[in-house]
């Protein structure tokens, strides 16, 4: 089997071209030489690289993979609406259809916004929660990501201070933090930014309290402030519903992203009727976000979300596959820590401070034909079976194999530019 030549070579002529080879995308671009950058194509749970080479895929695009690429249901409807029509002078009766159909399902939901990306959403969300009372200050928990906009970008060049003049910060699941940072804003909070659990890079994953999500929604009242769940990773992958609704907590507002069109390009801001005055004055517009195709693929997702088990298949195959890795990193005697829940899985080893051991093990499951990741979470998809589990498993047991036999004399981490990353993290 070849590996990597055809990558090779487009890593090599995209440096020419492209800053840095690789733009916005980091969590690829720090990956060892070892994982592919470059893929040919995709369907159901699969990926092949440019050089020919089939992985089962536990990024799934980064998550926009919710029901399986290449849906059949999802892509029917996208190329029937691309018979008639997709970016055209104004939307289709797609936005209007989309728009019921997604405010039907969610139950803090009166209206709905359509646009492009995560980033377009959860900015539009913190626009959207200025315009409310005419306030500042945006409070969002520290170190977590809400999309590459400059008020939250985790890289600071090219930031400049009064990017992020009013963004307050406290600690994620610590109420006391989230009370000193409502006072230190001194009635001037918009708006406070929450994420269902907590999902950041190089770190555990960790749900919050009950008590956490309720104090937060209390604190938002008492201050007139707008609650916004940031559900662009997270969202139909934990709930149905928008996460928070297991804790009896309606945000005001909800970015959703990534699995809305299972894969074609579109994001949206969900809000009550509490926002909808506040989401009416602003000015938000972009060039493709009344295109219809992605919003024929998202009606045809969100029937598939309401009318199969898909989240059922989903749980259960993540399941399948965390008790298999326990199961080999105890025999093998490699501790690892599987956190988060089981559908959006991340995988660190214990002692590796470096990412030695993780890049070791994921890079040699994408040798032997699984796409992991060392330290961002993964994502299973409603196209993933048992079998596909359990060559997973096969794979994953001869990798933690070859790192047994690699300790303790694993060579250095070669990327620096990771190493870089998590001095700065530090």
């Amino acid at each position: 089997m070849r590996r990597n030549s055809r990558d090779a070579e487009l890593r090599e002529r995209a440096r020419l071209v492209i800053p840095g080879g690789m733009y916005g995308h980091e969590s690829a671009a720090l990956l060892p030489d070892t994982f592919p950058q470059y893929f040919a194509r995709a369907d159901g749970a699969y990926l092949w690289d440019c050089d020919g080479n089939r992985y089962v895929d536990y990024m799934c695009a980064f998550g926009p993979n919710l029901l399986g690429y290449r849906h059949p249901a999802v892509e029917a409807a996208a190329a029937a609406q691309a018979a008639e029509g997709d970016t055209m002078t104004g939307p289709s009766e797609a936005m209007v259809v989309l728009a019921e159909d997604f405010v039907s399902m969610i139950s803090h939901a009166d209206w709905a916004i359509f646009c492009k990306n995560g980033s377009d959403a959860t900015s539009m969300a913190m626009v959207t929660a200025r315009a409310y009372r005419d306030r500042k200050k945006i409070l969002v928990a520290r170190s977590t990501y809400h999309g590459a906009s400059p008020w939250n970008t985790p890289s600071l060049k090219g930031i400049v201070p009064e990017d992020r003049a009013h963004i307050i910060t406290f600690d994620y699941n610590d109420l006391d933090s989230a009370k000193a940072a409502f006072r230190s804003a001194e009635g001037d909070v918009a708006g406070v930014f929450a994420t269902p659990f907590r999902h950041e890079v190089f770190a555990d994953q960790f749900l919050p309290s009950a008590e956490y999500a309720t104090g937060l929604r209390r604190l938002c009242d008492e201050a007139d402030a707008l609650l916004i769940i940031d559900e662009v990773r997270t969202g139909f992958r934990l709930s149905r519903d928008c996460s928070w609704a297991v804790h009896g907590v309606a945000p005001d507002l909800s970015a959703w992203g990534k699995v809305l069109g299972n894969g074609h390009p579109i994001s949206a801001l969900l809000g009550s009727d509490k926002a909808r005055q506040a989401a009416s004055s602003i000015y938000v517009t972009g060039s493709f976000w009344f295109s219809a195709v992605p919003m024929a693929a998202a009606i045809a997702t969100l029937n598939a979300i309401r009318s199969t088990d898909y989240l059922e298949r989903i749980v259960a195959v993540a399941d399948r596959l965390r008790d298999g890795i326990d199961e080999q990193a105890r025999r093998h005697g490699i501790p690892v820590r599987q956190t988060g829940p089981a559908q959006m899985p991340l995988i660190l080893f214990d002692d590796d401070p470096d990412m030695r051991k993780g890049s070791f093990w994921t890079g040699t499951a994408a040798r032997l034909g699984v796409y992991m990741h060392p330290y961002h979470n993964m994502f299973c998809c409603a196209a993933m079976t048992p079998a596909d589990v359990d060559d997973t498993l096969e794979i994953t047991d001869r990798a933690f194999a070859e790192l047994k036999n690699a300790l303790p004399s694993l060579p250095a981490q070669p990327n620096e530019r990771l190493l870089q990353r998590l001095a700065q993290r530090r």
